[in-house]
């Protein structure tokens, strides 16, 4: 029998000075739909979470609201225990850093680390910022503010213990040249390369000011340094000196999954606390984008926050968890409005979905009493359909190994639309009305393969929504068990039973209703009213529903040639992400061909494909004109290709 593989993720410990809104939810749920879909590879998986409970800000917090420190946590992680359960949150482990056990790792990685030499007492006078605990240069603040956060920082000075980090500047360099998998993505590597060449200073590791933290172990007075004690429960939640099995098993971590503001602290510190402690470095610190709001990124401090448990209870679990993967692509800040997230409920889950669900599973009960039959009378179109089952799982699972979770569900978005269209191109209604033979097998043919397409649908999608094979098990029973699946399963084609029969319920994701303020629409007094609305040109409009189902998409262009015979127009190579596709555009009085190599454009990427002058057309890319002036949409920032414009 072949041993199992390991992997270990973590999220970052939560700082417990407020509640977590969906912005904290979404690294959770990301980090989730990774544990859970390598737990489907088969996988030996460890996935860890919890809370950063020690620091100055949390003890403020706390004597502000007139209450004891510890009380005060307490309730804070309370809640966040109750969001991550009902957001089916799958960790192995929960770690609080006021436990016994973390106190032990952090005084014993610390104790280690200054018997060595690495860390000497000296006296810290400088910049602190208490919201981000964190120690800044006068170099590095911006007007007395902190160049992370943009608040107030405070001049200090006590005695302090300090961490030797500038000894292990060249060594951390070098790791990461020689690892370029370990900082991701690469944007956020290039980033704390230029940082780390800037120059790293010795780090202040402990403070005397406030008592509220884990005691350097070799001296009263002083408590060790937020942000050491945090990193350090990496090692304390798979039993770092305690059980040296499991942390064998687990250690190096095969990824962080963070926020992008604390890269910094992931990839600097971090590392260079392992280098020091003779400790393998983690395999990759991944930093994902913000969730943002028209505003700007979500503040527990601003209070411009949005609370996911609302969400949940009007929408449901599997659609907030859908939301929040597919809105931030790869390593880039995405926007969360309610009106957005009803807009791509109703379109994607609601109507390609849904749909395709329901049609499916009526049409079986229709034409064969609810009983799924065999494949007979196949034709070319079924192999396509086939074709791109296994093309859509194959890349949904290269993009969820690279974590981008936009991507993977992209990927199977695909094949949900490719079953849809095999509706109506294969017209099952029609077959139905002829009794000969031929039609009846063919009928048979076409409902078999839909079906078989919904299983492979419901195990890719598992680990995106968890109770959503469960849901269309209740409908087509595919699975002795749904909620453990294997996700070879889903690239195989044809385990789907004939005879078994289907069960015809309500449609899994019903319309949302446009007319229903969101939870998160405030009132704008310069709107106008109703009767102003209704008096209005509607043709002239769009609905944001409307605009969702436009798929725009950086893409380079890769290579470019003229259209034989036809002055006008171009064939362009594009690369969208993973894929290429071909292009056909009528620019060519504009442009040459070796004006628009390297180029980034906007592509249309869901635009139907049409064949023109015999060339295939994938898409279209966005131009402006004006008379005969042409001028394509390019882009000049550090986008990949890929990203979603919005």
């Amino acid at each position: 029998m072949k041993e199992k593989q390991n992997y270990y993720i973590t999220t970052p410990i939560y700082y417990p000075s407020d509640n977590l809104h969906i912005g904290h939810a979404y690294t959770t749920v990301a980090a989730d739909c990774t544990a859970r879909f390598k737990r489907m590879q088969g996988y030996n998986v460890y996935y860890l979470t919890g809370t950063d409970e020690h620091g100055q800000k949390i003890e403020r917090v706390a004597h502000e609201k007139g209450m004891d420190t510890r009380a005060y946590v307490d309730g804070i992680v309370k809640n966040i225990r109750v969001l991550w359960e009902k957001l089916l949150i799958t960790n192995d482990d929960f770690i609080r850093t006021t436990e016994p056990r973390h106190r032990k790792t952090v005084q014993d990685i610390f104790q280690k680390i200054y018997d060595q030499g690495d860390i000497y007492k000296s006296v810290y006078e400088g910049w602190y910022c208490t919201p981000c605990e964190a120690f800044w240069t006068e170099r590095q603040i911006n007007d007395g503010q902190c160049p992370d956060c943009q608040r107030p920082v405070e001049l200090m000075k006590e005695e302090s213990y300090f961490f030797a980090m500038s000894k292990y500047q060249d060594r951390l360099l070098k790791h990461i040249e020689e690892h370029p998998e370990f900082i991701q993505p690469e944007l956020r590597r290039n980033e704390m390369v230029n940082f780390i060449k800037g120059g790293l200073e010795d780090l202040c590791v402990s403070r005397t000011t406030f008592k509220w933290g884990i005691p350097v172990p070799f001296e009263e007075g002083h408590v060790v340094y937020v942000w050491f004690d945090a990193l350090t429960n990496y090692l304390t939640g798979i039993g770092y000196g305690v059980d040296q099995a499991k942390f064998d098993t687990f250690w190096p971590c095969d990824v962080h999954l963070v926020g992008k503001d604390i890269v910094r602290f992931h990839t600097v510190i971090w590392p260079i606390i392992l280098m020091a402690a003779e400790l393998p470095l983690p395999k990759q610190v991944f930093g994902h984008g913000w969730l943002m709001l028209e505003g700007g990124k979500m503040s527990k401090s601003k209070g411009n926050v949005v609370d996911p448990i609302i969400l949940i209870d009007k929408y449901g679990v599997d659609a907030v968890r859908y939301y929040l993967l597919k809105e931030l692509t790869y390593g880039m800040d995405g926007y969360y409005s309610e009106e957005m997230m009803v807009s791509r409920l109703n379109a994607e889950l609601a109507n390609d979905l849904g749909n395709l669900i329901s049609r499916t599973a009526a049409m079986a009960e229709r034409y064969f009493d609810g009983i799924i039959p065999a494949p007979v009378q196949m034709e070319d179109i079924d192999a396509d359909l086939k074709k791109k089952a296994s093309e859509a799982v194959a890349e949904c699972e290269r993009q969820l190994d690279r974590l981008d979770y936009s991507l993977a569900l992209t990927a199977l978005w695909r094949l949900v639309s490719r079953a849809n269209k095999y509706i109506d191109e294969t017209a099952p209604w029609i077959l139905a009305k002829s009794e000969d033979e031929i039609s009846r097998g063919r009928l048979a043919a076409v409902i078999y393969n839909l079906t078989e397409a919904i299983r492979i649908i419901s195990i890719a999608l598992a680990p995106f929504m968890p109770t959503l094979p469960v849901r269309i098990n209740q409908q087509f029973a595919f699975f002795t068990d749904p909620r453990q699946l294997n996700w070879d399963d889903a690239r195989q084609w044809g385990l789907t039973a004939p005879g078994s029969r289907v069960n015809k319920k309500d449609s899994l994701f019903p319309r949302v209703d446009t007319r229903e303020k969101p939870v998160d629409q405030e009132k704008k007094e310069e709107q106008p009213s109703g009767k102003a609305l209704e008096e209005q040109d509607e043709s002239r409009y769009i609905t944001i529903e409307d605009f969702a189902r436009i798929d725009f998409r950086v893409a380079q262009v890769k290579a470019v040639e003229k259209m034989k015979k036809a002055d006008k127009l171009l064939i362009l190579t594009l690369q969208v992400g993973d894929e290429e596709r071909t292009v056909v555009s009528g620019i060519a009085k504009a442009y040459t061909p070796e004006e628009l190599v390297g180029k980034k454009v906007v592509l249309v990427a869901n635009l139907k494909p049409t064949k023109l002058r015999g060339v295939m057309s994938q898409g279209m890319i966005l131009a402006a004109s004006e008379g005969d002036r042409l001028e394509v949409l390019t882009l000049s920032g550090d986008f990949p290709s890929g990203s979603q414009v919005r």
